[in-house]
């Protein structure tokens, strides 16, 4: 029986989205090859990079708006090391909302001055900090826009004169809003858009400049924009899965189509959270993740026997990472709303019987 899959990553998938997948592992297309043995160099990867890279932009409204998308490796803790040797030349600026955003200020300090303009970490990250004042001469601001282990989330982008850089690796996909006023935002797939192994990165194309510095070939965003994700051989299994799910994003209505449905399913269960005498929110009620729960039991509660219930019905990846407790609902776009109905009621049972 396939189970109520709340883990935070790597996450849930489609299921029709794996069995393409795994099809294509067999044999791509009726080509007589296997998806995972067919040359980056052929035809028909060619093709599935290019319509992946194609709706990448489309689903985000920066189609023809002089963005490019990119498939790279290393996650996006490799990110926080290119960003910064990319566009880091003087000083950068970084609001804390968590251990991502920690590790992205450790890594950029590596080539500059990295500037932590605001930061959450008083509170142990549970709220996204606000009125704070960003100094001039910035060469980039970065946010990360949803915080997976503290269930924290930017509703409102900071606005700045600097270019606007994003880690989303957690919340890609999963709303709409307006992508245009990014500069460069990244994602590791593994959260919400495909397989661990490919990292998508939308860059706007003017943004590059000359540096100073020499940038290895490997972390530079111009080389692999020249060689159109193909500097090196891709992650060809984790594009492909990706461009299957991202094909299905756009079967379901696009962003906005489920973006409603997040917020259904997000509404569904903070309400619970709320009206329940066992459990406290962690996450301030005004940032709470739409992607990400986070919830603890109420003092003297017994954990051990709500573990027992939950598990008991099929319920997978609730545990909360080890800097909160307690529990986290991971919501993406491929869990169903039923999941979080019977999340939701073994919750109700757990208090009816406490």
């Amino acid at each position: 029986m396939k189970k109520h899959n709340f883990s935070a990553g790597p996450s849930i998938l489609p299921q029709e989205v794996m069995l393409q997948a795994s099809q294509a592992v067999q044999e791509l297309d009726g080509i007589g090859l296997s998806l995972i043995e067919i040359s980056h160099r052929s035809k028909e990867f060619i093709a599935i990079m290019d319509e992946a890279q194609a709706l990448a932009l489309e689903l985000t409204g920066l189609e023809g708006k002089g963005y490019k998308a990119l498939f790279l490796q290393g996650g996006a803790s490799l990110q926080f090391l290119m960003v910064a040797a990319n566009l880091l030349k003087t000083k950068a600026g970084y609001i804390n909302t968590g251990a991502w955003s920690s590790k992205a200020i450790k890594e950029a300090k590596l080539y500059g001055e990295a500037l932590e303009i605001a930061s959450s970490k008083d509170q142990n990250f549970n709220y996204i900090p606000k009125g704070y004042d960003l100094p001039s001469g910035l060469d980039y601001l970065h946010i990360t826009t949803n915080n997976t282990i503290f269930g924290t989330q930017f509703h409102e982008l900071p606005q700045t004169d600097a270019p606007l850089v994003a880690d989303m690796s957690s919340d890609i996909f999963s709303r709409s809003f307006d992508y245009s006023a990014f500069d460069l935002f990244y994602a590791g797939a593994q959260k919400n858009m495909g397989p661990a192994g490919t990292t998508l990165v939308v860059i706007k194309e003017d943004l590059l400049q000359e540096l100073d510095r020499q940038i290895p070939s490997m972390l530079s965003y111009a080389i692999h924009m020249d060689k159109d994700s193909m500097f090196n051989t891709p992650p060809v299994f984790p594009v492909y899965t990706s461009m299957l799910n991202l094909r299905w994003v756009k079967a379901q209505g696009g962003l906005a189509a489920l973006e409603a449905k997040n917020r259904a399913k997000a509404e569904l269960i903070y309400n619970e959270i709320d009206r329940n005498s066992c459990f406290e929110g962690f996450a301030a009620k005004e940032d709470r993740s739409i992607m990400n729960a986070t919830f603890n039991l109420a003092e003297g509660v017994d954990g051990e026997r709500f573990d027992a219930l939950w598990n008991a019905e099929n319920i997978s990846g609730l545990k909360g990472h080890r800097s909160v407790g307690g529990y986290r609902a991971s919501i993406y776009n491929a869990l169903p709303l039923s999941s979080v109905e019977t999340l939701v009621a073994c919750m109700q049972n757990f208090e009816k019987n406490s």
